[in-house]
């Protein structure tokens, strides 16, 4: 079935005051078609859904942060609860809404703080109601269910089915049983705004990300200033909470080398050079760089370029969950390594655009990114870039600066024009 995701900017609501649990739920997914109806063009099935973790008289949805996440699980282990789920399928052409519900009792084990931080390593809680899953690791501490388990995952297959049925849509059941089994999933990119095929879902480029992070702390010495450290991730801390995503938390860390760079990793990890750091005026020019490799994160550049450069293989091994493994670490050196080398130029585009976007969101003057990039090409002229330099790594300055502009709703030079690779190319 093909399908865009939309976000609908309906606010949802997390109080069941003078209403049950079900209306509540059911509430909110009516609200979030009828929300996403009018962002849509043209007629179209919508379908709409709200999950929520009741624990006694208790709501919990999806956590704010992390330390709201630990606290949020460690009061829901060890008691039951209920998991309400409200779906709303909207047929826009015809103007009908069909709104219904499902609940699921779950029995939890009791967790300790260190079950909690070990699942956490592996699995990002921040988009998950309660902070669970019973489709991954979740399913660990989950003793018992009462009720449909698609409800615990968070869209009720069955009764979503049947109202899917009743709207006159025809569900071909083979296609999606062969679309399940080939182990490739298609996801909206927040970033392009198109479905792009990975096969490797969060969790496990959260866990990729972490075989190469902890090898790369081997390998490479860390800034030992505090101060260093702090100030690049409270940028890159704000730089992340206007991102696109929040599926995943983000690391921001400074290595103790003397290159101009700086290296996005899948799962959310950024790393900058010393020297790059050295090369910055201020802390929007900073920004613009923490920005970039954000941006590179939001749109799973990273994760991509693996799937094509690297294959099935050496990608599984960065999951291995042994991290002492001599396969692992050369495994996360090759995969470091490639990243070294950059991305395409469409990608490098895209994550200035974002880049720009990020740092004005978070505060910062988005024209420091140009200031930063026409020091890069003035370094470039007058001392030529070492392998692992950012400018190497980042081509094109002219062209980066230009779709820089466009996104500030600046006017375009003829010096912009002429020097875009893809004119140069053609002349």
């Amino acid at each position: 079935m093909k399908f865009k995701v939309v976000s609908s900017g309906a606010v949802e609501q997390m109080s069941a005051a003078g209403v049950s649990f079900a209306a509540l739920v059911k509430s909110n997914a009516r609200a979030k078609a009828a929300a996403a109806a009018l962002r849509i063009r043209g007629d179209g099935i919508i379908i709409a859904a709200d999950t929520v973790v009741v624990d006694g008289k208790n709501i919990f949805g999806k956590p704010r942060n992390m330390a709201d996440a630990r606290r949020m699980l460690k009061k829901l282990s060890g008691r039951p609860q209920w998991i309400y789920s409200g779906v709303a399928v909207y047929d826009k052409g015809k103007g009908r809404m069909r709104v219904s519900f499902e609940k699921t009792r779950i029995y939890m084990d009791a967790l300790t703080d260190k079950e909690i931080k070990g699942y956490f390593s592996y699995v990002s809680p921040l988009d998950k109601a309660g902070s669970f899953d019973i489709q991954g690791r979740g399913a660990f501490f989950i003793r018992r269910i009462e009720g449909c388990f698609y409800n615990v995952v968070g869209l009720p297959l069955r009764a979503l089915y049947h109202m899917l049925k009743a709207a006159g849509v025809k569900l071909f059941m083979l296609v999606l049983a062969l679309s399940a089994l080939c182990g490739c999933s298609h996801e909206f990119n927040v970033a392009t705004g198109k479905q792009d095929a990975f096969y490797y879902s969060t969790e496990q480029e959260i866990k990729m990300g972490l075989s190469m992070r902890k090898q790369i702390e081997k390998e490479y010495k860390l800034v030992e200033d505090p101060l260093v450290q702090r100030r690049v991730a409270d940028i890159g801390s704000r730089i992340a909470g206007v991102s696109d995503r929040k599926d995943i938390e983000y690391y921001f860390k400074v290595l103790d080398e003397d290159e101009i760079n700086a290296v996005s990793l899948p799962g959310g990890y950024v790393y900058v050079f010393k020297g790059l750091l050295d090369t910055v005026a201020d802390d929007g020019e900073l920004a613009g760089v923490l920005a970039h490799e954000v941006g590179h994160i939001v749109a799973r550049h990273s994760v991509k370029k693996m799937q094509a450069a690297m294959g099935y293989t050496l990608v599984r091994v960065l999951m291995i969950p042994v991290p002492q493994s001599g396969q692992v670490a050369a495994a996360a050196d090759t995969a470091f390594t490639e990243l070294f080398l950059g991305y395409g130029r469409d990608d490098e585009l895209l994550a200035d655009t974002l880049g720009a976007r990020y740092a004005a969101r978070a505060g910062y003057d988005p024209h420091s990114m140009i200031t930063f990039l026409e020091k890069l090409e003035d370094h470039n002229r007058r001392r030529p870039s070492r392998p692992r330099s950012y400018y190497k790594t980042h081509p094109y300055v002219p062209d980066r600066i230009r779709v820089v502009k466009q996104e500030l709703g600046e006017p375009i030079d003829y010096t912009d024009y002429i020097n875009i690779e893809e004119v140069k190319d053609k002349l």
